[in-house]
């Protein structure tokens, strides 16, 4: 399988959900938590949207970075890379927390996760699911799956050292759950997750890796635990 050309074509797609205006419908405001219909699968794509503190750079930075994941991440009780491609790609296993007041178990997922940097020092970390060997299904979790989802970076136009982040999700979480479980369930907690990424970067004071990306950047331009399964 290659994939860094998944990761390529993933970051590609999440950044024409970016560039795509129209057909949102807004469902929560308090931040501001968009969906329209899936092109992919039977289910939702989401957009949230919101000012983080925080420079680009170091906002992509620690959105990539793993080693405190868990710590901030409330809606995660397990995150491991199992596999580094190379400094901007690495293949990670995730194991969610059980939400919905518990009416969503816990799922496990395997994703292909990518950093790219374009102009205007915008950064993407694109996220899609993907096989990996040694890691197949198991019965300790229901394996859900990411179609292109992640989170755009980019400078707030009246100051950049804040952020504009948003953020697409677009899970198929699998089982035998009704579709209207899933969509009453989503918007609460893809606002709790902005928020957990607002506290937990001034928590978290992640070092730079910008340049990591400035070597690239040209390239990157317009031109150029086991339980029983439950539902």
């Amino acid at each position: 399988m290659d994939y860094k050309a998944i990761a390529q074509q993933t970051a590609e797609q999440v950044l024409a959900y970016n560039q795509d205006l129209s057909g949102w419908k807004v469902i929560k405001s308090s931040v501001t938590v968009s969906s329209k219909t899936s092109r992919i699968f039977h289910g939702n794509l989401y957009r949230v949207e919101g000012i983080i503190p925080e420079s680009a750079a170091h906002l992509a930075d620690f959105l990539f970075k793993h080693d405190h994941r868990v710590s901030w991440d409330k809606s995660l009780k397990g995150f491991n890379v199992i596999h580094k491609i190379d400094s901007d790609t690495l293949i990670c296993h995730t194991i969610t927390q059980s939400f919905a007041m518990g009416s969503i178990s816990p799922r496990d997922f395997i994703d292909l996760v990518h950093i790219k940097h374009y102009e205007r020092n915008m950064d993407i970390i694109s996220t899609k699911s993907v096989d990996f060997p040694g890691y197949a299904p198991t019965s300790t979790y229901i394996r859900g799956f990411n179609h292109p989802s992640g989170y755009v970076c980019s400078p707030l136009k009246e100051n950049p050292a804040y952020s504009k982040l948003v953020i697409f999700v677009q899970t198929e979480m699998k089982g035998k759950l009704p579709a209207s479980v899933i969509e009453k369930s989503m918007p609460s907690n893809l606002v709790s997750f902005f928020l957990n990424v607002k506290d937990g970067i001034k928590t978290y004071k992640i070092p730079p890796i910008r340049a990591r990306h400035s070597s690239h950047s040209s390239v990157h331009k317009k031109k150029e635990g086991r339980s029983a399964i439950k539902p």
